[in-house]
């Protein structure tokens, strides 16, 4: 594949990439309560990095959002800034991916600055995707544990539990948390399969980068050899 087309089909991935994060982001759906399990339960929570979320039996959706200093955990503090960053750093990608494409011609923009600006973009979109990829995976990490607490804590027969990972913001107790599990949402997908792109996108564009240097340097090798050829052609024209 030519250089432009992995630089191209890079660009591509990691913009529908930041596309993907920015949405995940701001998705309600990070996890949904599990309805296997109380299918009787007239009431069906969800919860997203900013809202908590409950569905009645007539359809009405009611939403509260996780501003309070409880709410505000150190872990959830911590995936949002990651999510945010994420988000930045690949819209900042695009920005520079943008202008060193080389079907966009700037008179004030030479080959070797296009591809010095390329292989940036390619690492900030790696970077991205690295940042998209933790934060979503802690978020997943917390439902995990919570939902196997909660599924201990139902064998015990306790009445005590924890919603939707320890310390996301969500309640840590009381008497009608025991019996919500909660498993991923549509949220966490997008953000996995943005930062999947997000990844791809940076390494086609790295790749681009190393197949424009060896282009160049094959080239400035043959045009050395025929500057040499030259030379000594004209010496032995010189000689006779």
């Amino acid at each position: 594949m030519s250089a432009t087309a992995l630089q191209t089909t890079g660009f591509v991935a990691g913009a529908i990439g930041t596309v993907g994060v920015l949405a995940a982001t701001f998705m309600d759906v990070w996890c949904n309560e599990d309805q296997q399990e109380h299918q009787a339960t007239p009431i069906h929570h969800y919860k997203g990095l900013w809202k908590d979320c409950k569905v009645s039996q007539s359809g009405l959706t009611e939403c509260q959002p996780l501003y309070s200093y409880l709410s505000y955990s150190r872990i959830l503090q911590a995936i949002r800034a990651l999510m945010i960053v994420a988000i930045l750093v690949g819209v900042i990608a695009v920005f520079i991916g943008f202008f060193c494409l080389k079907c966009l011609n700037m008179r004030c923009m030479d080959l070797l600055t296009k591809a010095k600006l390329m292989l940036s973009a390619g690492i900030l979109f790696i970077i991205a995707g690295i940042f998209d990829i933790s934060g979503s995976s802690v978020y997943a990490d917390q439902i995990v544990a919570s939902f196997m607490m909660t599924q201990y804590n139902q064998k015990q027969g306790e009445k005590e539990g924890i919603q939707c990972g320890n310390g996301m913001g969500m309640d840590t107790g009381g008497i009608n948390s025991f019996a919500s599990r909660y498993t991923f949402g549509p949220a966490l997908y997008v953000a996995w399969v943005g930062g999947a792109l997000l990844i791809l996108g940076g390494i086609l564009k790295c790749i681009a980068f190393k197949t424009m240097e060896t282009t160049k340097q094959f080239i400035k090798f043959t045009e050395d050899g025929e500057e040499r050829g030259k030379r000594v052609k004209l010496i032995a024209d010189f000689l006779g």
